[in-house]
């Protein structure tokens, strides 16, 4: 069952009394979120098992990736623009600007592809979750699924997961190419860096294993935004304020994630 109905509690006797409270109350809050994202995951396999919910991975996968892809790609285009000029200006002092494209494509596949990529669907697509399902939640939608026995995590939050399980990686990857071309375009026409030479040492410092590591950001980074989004949303209370609030959470909530795990990932895949 999940829980929409707020806990009424008297107010703490000290700041220390309400710091231990703000920190149960957070750790129940992850914990809860937690489960119902493992729960999501491993229902994963039973999107295949009918029309219905093939059609629904299919309509969410149209929403996450489709529809995203306008704003993807004018960021990621942007990015590699902004990179490849801030790095070039700099290694132009030491004569070094063939380098650009090196740089540039590091950058990209191991940290502002997936990084860029998360922020725009946390803000694009986590919010629009927050705010549906809290709608549905507020309007006691979920409340009647669970009376028909029919469980919100499975029919709401699972095509949503499968659909950014599904195309994070692929917008992380689209992201990189178009920032790769962004810093070439700033490469040939300000920093004089002929397109063949800027392609030629970017493919030869970058590494698949870079690639690899960027996809499983993008991957986990999905994950995340799905499973935050979805669960403020169902746990939405006092009506269209509450959805406002919600939908605010999820994004601020989703965006502190990515800079922690983005954080993390680089450290246990790469050696100081």
């Amino acid at each position: 069952m999940i829980t929409r109905e707020p806990v009424y509690t008297d107010a703490p006797a000290n700041v220390i009394d309400g710091f231990w409270r703000a920190s149960v109350l957070v750790l129940g809050n992850i914990g809860r979120a937690g489960r119902m994202t493992a729960q999501s995951l491993v229902m994963l396999p039973l999107l295949f098992a009918s029309r219905r919910s093939r059609g629904e991975l299919a309509r969410q996968m149209y929403v996450t990736g489709i529809k995203s892809l306008p704003l993807i790609t004018i960021v990621g285009m942007f990015t590699g623009m902004i990179l490849g000029l801030q790095v070039g200006l700099e290694l132009r002092r030491y004569n070094q600007e063939i380098y650009i494209g090196s740089a540039v494509m590091v950058s990209l596949l191991r940290e502002m592809g997936p990084f860029m990529t998360g922020i725009i669907l946390a803000a694009c697509v986590g919010s629009s979750m927050a705010a549906q399902i809290g709608t549905m939640t507020v309007n006691d939608e979920v409340a009647a699924l669970e009376i028909m026995s029919i469980s919100p995590v499975r029919f709401l939050m699972t095509p949503r997961m499968a659909a950014m399980v599904l195309m994070t990686p692929i917008l992380s990857f689209y992201t990189c190419v178009l920032g790769v071309i962004g810093g070439g375009v700033v490469g040939l026409t300000q920093l004089n860096v002929p397109w063949n030479q800027y392609i030629d040492t970017a493919m030869d410092i970058a590494k698949c294993f870079d690639l690899y590591v960027g996809l499983l950001k993008a991957l986990v980074f999905g994950i995340v935004i799905t499973g935050v989004s979805c669960y403020q949303g169902f746990t939405t209370t006092q009506g269209a304020v509450g959805v406002g609030r919600a939908t605010r959470q999820s994004v601020i909530t989703s965006i502190l994630l990515i800079l922690v795990l983005g954080y993390v990932i680089t450290r246990l895949f790469y050696d100081l």
